[in-house]
């Protein structure tokens, strides 16, 4: 069954650890900002300010507090797998915080740029545009910040001393939701290029990417889509009630990408938002186990396997999952609205 068979070995999820928060920046002089409330748009800044939040794993007690900004990191031999997230559309990536928390405690070190013209401060401050059109730069954006973890984690450079150790550069994993799932799958599998004319998928050359996660998110329109060079495991996951990520879209794309180690974790009834911020407690239950399993088997090293199927054990009236083509039906999809919203 490739790398996802089924094994007597026991991958666990439990937190081991608690979370360190901290917020370094960097700076790519390289690309630009629009400002979208102006007609036409303009140049809102010739450089690209990526504010990143940092979780890491620190010393966890009996009467410590989940999140602790600003704590000694834990560090240990070899450092922590890295999961770089990217957030959705006028959100943070505090928003979806319990999620990046769960990721943390069970060892890893998750970074999530804040994008700044999809941030909700950022749309708050060109008054209402629409400032999604930022998304073409995102996919950049992932890999800039990517980088520049890893140089920290190295030493190299000035600032973010907390990360100097942390971080294993042969266990990464790309994870976004929503616009920041789009931007993942972009990177992946777009076979165009960034506004910079440099291709998509060359953007991640030279890191040591061993898993994406997809969380309700889809092909962009009137782009064409294709399997990644590499064959990086796939986990897509996406509820059929979902009336602001289109359902079909995102099984197009999960069917669009030709290998045999992806997944589907179809939700049934959850919306858009609350199965990765929390709200909606039993299907976020079902993704941070399921994402956790996925990436104890794709990222982890000693080659860990389990079968999601049997391991993440979604209830039918909560959700299911998918293992190779084709993935869910898309009959009998509900009507889509394309509403936006924070539910």
């Amino acid at each position: 069954m490739g790398p996802y068979g089924t094994s007597s070995e026991s991958v666990t999820v439990a937190r081991r650890w608690a979370v360190g928060v901290r917020r370094c920046t960097f700076i790519d002089t390289t690309r630009s900002v629009v400002d979208f409330a102006t007609n036409p748009v303009s140049l809102l800044s010739n450089h690209r300010t990526l504010v990143t939040e940092i979780r890491y794993p620190i010393a966890a007690s009996a009467h410590s507090p989940l999140e602790s900004p600003d704590a000694v990191a834990l560090t240990r031999r070899g450092g922590y797998p890295l999961i770089v997230f990217a957030h959705g559309y006028d959100v943070t990536p505090d928003t979806y915080a319990d999620l990046l928390d769960r990721w943390t405690s069970a060892g890893y070190v998750v970074v999530a740029p804040f994008f700044p013209d999809e941030q909700a401060s950022a749309v708050l401050a060109q008054h209402g545009a629409d400032t999604e059109g930022d998304l073409a730069n995102e996919p950049a954006d992932l890999t800039f910040v990517t980088r520049e973890i890893l140089r920290a984690a190295r030493g190299a450079g000035a600032g973010c001393g907390v990360l100097r150790g942390l971080v294993d550069p042969l266990q990464i994993a790309l994870a976004g939701q929503s616009d920041g799932a789009n931007a993942v799958a972009t990177l992946a599998y777009d076979e165009g290029s960034d506004p910079q004319g440099v291709p998509y998928r060359r953007l991640g050359d030279g890191l040591d990417i061993r898993a994406l996660l997809v969380l309700s998110g889809q092909e962009e329109p009137g782009r064409s889509y294709a399997t990644g060079a590499h064959h990086v495991p796939l986990l897509v996951v996406q509820s059929r009630q979902d009336q602001c990520n289109s359902p079909r879209s995102a099984i197009t794309l999960y069917r669009d990408v030709h290998q045999s180690d992806k997944w589907f974790l179809e939700l049934r009834n959850a919306h858009h938002l609350p199965p990765y911020d929390g709200v909606d407690r039993s299907a976020f239950a079902v993704v941070a186990r399921t994402t956790l399993l996925f990436l104890a088997c794709s990222v982890a090293p000693a080659g860990a396997t389990v079968d999601l199927e049997t391991s993440a054990r979604p209830e039918p009236t909560i959700g299911r999952i998918y293992h190779g083509a084709p993935g869910p039906s898309l009959s009998g999809l509900p009507a889509f609205a394309g509403v936006c919203g924070l539910d």
